[in-house]
C-alpha cells in the first residue's frame, strides 16, 4: 500500500492546466488520506478553474496514475487556489490570445435546439440539422448542452474522445460536424449530479477552450423545459437563435411554448418550429397515420409569431455496420431529404438577417 508521502510525490509532477506549474511547485495538493483495509486513496487538489473541463481531464490523469502505482480505488475533491498563490503565478503565465466563440470577433451564429418537454426527439434534430448544415457546405459545431441528460455522441456513433492540445480542447469531427458533450468526460455513462452554478462553469467552458476554429453556424442541444442550463445558455448568448421542437400533440405544443416564451423574454429570435413525430407513413399502402394527433406544430407557431419549417415522420434511419450511426439519416432517405430542405430554409432565414 503507498504510503502520504509516496501519493504525493507520485502527484506533484502532474502539471495544473491553467498555470502550467506542477502540482507540487503550486503547493496543490492539500490534503492525503488512505484507506489500508480497502486500497483506497482520498485526494483534495486545488486547481486555478474549478468546474472546467480542464478539471476532468486532471481528474483522470491523476486518478489513472494512482491506479497504475497499485491503488484500488480514488477519490478527489477539487478546490481552487488561494489567491495569494494564484497572484504569485500569473504574471509568469502567458497572455491568452482571445479564441473564445464569446468575443466580439466571433462571426459565428449560435442556434439552439429546444423543447418544453424531454421525448419530442430535439436531440435527434439537433444532430440531423447539423449534418445537414454540413452537406451544404457549411462549417458547423455542435454542443451537447443537454448536460444530465447527453445523448449527442451515442446518437452519432462517436467513439473517439477529444485531445487536449496545449490549453485547448480539441473536439471531435463526426459528418463534418465538430462536436463536444459532456459524454466525453464521464466514465463508463455515471450520473452528472452537479449543481447549476458548475454546470454553468461546463457551458462556459464549452464556449472558452475548445478550438472550434472558423465555423459559421454552432448548434446547441438543450436540455428539455426552462432550467439553469437554458438559462446559462440564453445569459450568456444574446444573440443567439432558436429552434423549438414539438410533437403535433397539444399538451408538448403547450409546454413548448414555455421554451418559446423564455426565448422571446431574453430576446433571442424563433426562427421557427420543427414537428417531430408528425405521422407514419405505411410502407405496403402508403397510407398516413397521425399518431400523435394534428396542429400542434402550427398551433405552436401562430403562438410565437413564426413558421413550421418542416414536419418529421416516425422512421429509423438505415444501419451501417462499418459506419454506425444510430440516430443520423442518410442524405438519399426520406426523412433524411426533409432535413436537408429544413437546413436550406435556415440558411435562406439567417442569411436574410
Amino acid at each position: 500500500m503507498l504510503t502520504e508521502a509516496k501519493v504525493h510525490e507520485i502527484l506533484s509532477g502532474i502539471k495544473e492546466p491553467f498555470l502550467h506549474k506542477t502540482l507540487g511547485d503550486l503547493n496543490a495538493i492539500q490534503e492525503i488520506k488512505i484507506k489500508e483495509e480497502k486500497n483506497h486513496v482520498s485526494v483534495k487538489v486545488a486547481i486555478a478553474k474549478t468546474g472546467t473541463a480542464e478539471q476532468l481531464q486532471l481528474q483522470t490523469q491523476i486518478v489513472n496514475v494512482l491506479k497504475e502505482a497499485g491503488v484500488a480505488s480514488v477519490g478527489l475533491r477539487f478546490t481552487d487556489l488561494p489567491e495569494e498563490e494564484l497572484n504569485k503565478h500569473r504574471a509568469e503565465a502567458p497572455l491568452k490570445e482571445d479564441r473564445s466563440l464569446l468575443s466580439p470577433n466571433s462571426k459565428t451564429t449560435f442556434i439552439a435546439i429546444a423543447s418544453g418537454k424531454g421525448g419530442v426527439g430535439k436531440s435527434t434534430v439537433s444532430v440531423n440539422l447539423a449534418v445537414s448544415l454540413a452537406r451544404l457546405g457549411k462549417k458547423v459545431g455542435l454542443i451537447d448542452a443537454d448536460i444530465y441528460g447527453f445523448s449527442v455522441p451515442d446518437m452519432m456513433g462517436i467513439t473517439k474522445r477529444p485531445v487536449v492540445r496545449g490549453e485547448r480542447i480539441i473536439p471531435v469531427d463526426r459528418f463534418g460536424v465538430k462536436v463536444i458533450s459532456m459524454g466525453f468526460f464521464v466514465e463508463d455513462n455515471a450520473p452528472i449530479i452537479w449543481r447549476g452554478p458548475m454546470l454553468g462553469k461546463m457551458l462556459n467552458s464549452f464556449f472558452n477552450e475548445v478550438e472550434w476554429g472558423d465555423i459559421d453556424y454552432l448548434l446547441l442541444d438543450l436540455p428539455p423545459g426552462t432550467g439553469d442550463v437554458a438559462l446559462d445558455v440564453h445569459t450568456m448568448l444574446p444573440a443567439c437563435k432558436e429552434i423549438i421542437v414539438t410533437t403535433p400533440h397539444p399538451t408538448a405544443a403547450f409546454v413548448a411554448a414555455r421554451a418559446g416564451a423564455m426565448a422571446l423574454r431574453t430576446e433571442h429570435e424563433i426562427l421557427g418550429i420543427i414537428e417531430n413525430m408528425a405521422y407514419f407513413e405505411s410502407k405496403k399502402t402508403g397510407e398516413k397515420e397521425y399518431v400523435f394527433g394534428k396542429g400542434g406544430g402550427d398551433k405552436l407557431a401562430d403562438e410565437l409569431t413564426t413558421e413550421v419549417l418542416g414536419r418529421l415522420p416516425l422512421a429509423q434511419p438505415d444501419w451501417n455496420d462499418y459506419d454506425f450511426a444510430p440516430s443520423v439519416y442518410q442524405e438519399d432517405h426520406e426523412i433524411g431529404k426533409i432535413y436537408h430542405s429544413i437546413a436550406e430554409k435556415v440558411v435562406t432565414l439567417l442569411e436574410k438577417k
